[in-house]
């Protein structure tokens, strides 16, 4: 399980995250765009080329950010555009603390299986923390 911080961008995430390389030095583990995604997500062509994901490990932490679309997740406000991202260890785990933390909040995306391999789900807690809840490759308490 781990606590990380995930950033939102009206557009210029790439140039954020290099420069945040540039002051920590050391490369990005993953870096996708809005084209990487399924066809069906609809992204207009000008987007295409915008950062869907990026993830860039400092010392033993790992930094996250993406690109904020129009119609995908909450309008990109600075001060507030970040959100806390917890790593669970399994799919029941993930389950137990999202209904937890979102009770008397709003619910985004419930857990669901996604395009990338995982199980993930993204809520706003009863005092306007944006939460993201994330089990690598969809774990079950078995597998």
């Amino acid at each position: 399980m781990s606590l990380s911080i995930y950033l939102n961008f009206a557009g210029n995430c790439r140039e954020a995250f290099e420069f945040y390389r540039s002051v920590f030095g050391g490369d990005f583990a993953i870096v996708q765009t809005f084209a990487d995604g399924p066809p069906d997500m609809g992204v207009p062509e000008e987007a295409k080329d915008q950062i869907m994901h990026v993830s860039y490990p400092i010392g033993s932490s790992v930094l996250m950010g993406s690109d904020v679309m129009p119609g995908f997740g909450a309008p990109h406000v600075t001060g507030t555009n970040f959100s806390v991202s917890y790593m669970t260890e399994n799919r029941e785990q993930t389950d137990e603390f999202f209904a937890k933390i979102s009770e008397g909040g709003t619910v985004q995306m419930a857990p669901a299986d996604m395009f990338w391999g995982a199980y993930f789900g993204a809520c706003t807690d009863k005092f306007g923390v944006t939460w993201q809840f994330n089990c690598e490759h969809g774990e079950t308490e078995t597998g």
